[in-house]
């Protein structure tokens, strides 16, 4: 391989190639053009241009019993229709891969662009901007004369559709999420149908792994009283009232939320983070369902 490696390591995989009853141990290699998985017995090379979906943690049933974290990559070959390679690393290797894997196939990707589309239920009369797409952490950025920004931890839906969009009929995605409290659709366009694909997913698996952080956090009552209050007053309020404790509690209970990434302390108060945001919309849900 000539062109730049961005990621290398060695792992466990299975491919058309690798086929047999068990994975097999190689070294896992990706440039900015291709994917290569290379053992003894040979290897597979996966062109990233050929690559219509990537799911991480996955694994097609009949390989269950051989692997654990993993990552796995559909793509089409000429002749032989969809395959897929299912790749397992140790540690963090797969997270990592995965994350640079995202970014290969995806940043830099022409994208045609409404912002807001609707607001709340009502559509608006944006126009469809051009840029390009970066992705940042938990955040899809698009580089234009028009920036735009959307931030992956505040999205509740995503949809997909057909239409008349940037001059051309299009697939679009409707990705539904809150912006300073309100609700905002943005629609977005990208250059093909297998990359709206890839972005799709790409979303959902940053949401859904936001989620899953947030699921294995525990918050006390005096916390979950601290977190509504600052909601409530947007960080201007004297929690050591409302919580009736001393001051020496209350920096207790705010460590603690710190600590967990669910407060963040600004030049003039104490503002939720996204986490924060979403421990509390949980939270009054369950409290007046």
């Amino acid at each position: 391989m000539t062109e730049s490696i961005v990621a290398d390591f060695v792992g466990r995989f299975q491919t058309p190639e690798h086929a047999g009853a068990e994975p097999v141990t190689g070294r896992i290699l990706l440039s900015r053009k291709r994917l290569v998985l290379a053992a003894d017995a040979g290897k597979t090379t996966v062109p990233l241009s050929s690559v219509f979906d990537v799911s991480v943690g996955f694994v097609p049933a009949e390989m269950e019993e051989f692997f654990d974290d993993t990552v796995t990559v559909a793509y089409t070959e000429k002749g032989a229709g969809n395959r897929t390679v299912v790749i397992e690393g140790k540690g963090t290797n797969v997270d990592k891969f995965a994350s640079v894997l995202f970014k290969t196939l995806l940043s830099g990707t022409k994208t045609y662009y409404r912002h807001p589309a609707k607001v709340g239920g009502r559509v608006t009369d944006a126009p469809v901007r051009k840029g390009k797409l970066k992705l940042e952490p938990r955040r899809l950025a698009f580089v234009g004369s028009e920036p735009l920004s959307i931030d992956l931890t505040t999205v509740t839906n995503i949809g997909r559709t057909h239409r008349e969009f940037g001059g051309s009929s299009r697939e679009v995605l409707a990705v539904s999420h809150m912006d300073g409290g309100s609700a905002i659709t943005t629609d977005l366009a990208v250059s093909s149908r297998r990359k709206t694909n890839v972005l799709g997913r790409y979303v959902r698996l940053e949401y859904a792994s936001f989620v899953e952080e947030i699921a294995d956090l525990e918050q006390t009552e005096e916390e979950l009283e601290a977190l509504v209050a600052v909601y409530s007053a947007g960080g201007a309020v004297d929690l050591g009232s409302l919580l009736d404790a001393e001051p020496a509690q209350v920096t207790m209970v705010l460590n603690s939320l710190r600590e967990d990434d669910l407060v963040v302390d600004r030049e003039e108060a104490t503002e939720l983070t996204p986490k924060g945001r979403v421990v509390v919309t949980r939270h009054l849900e369950d409290v007046n369902f």
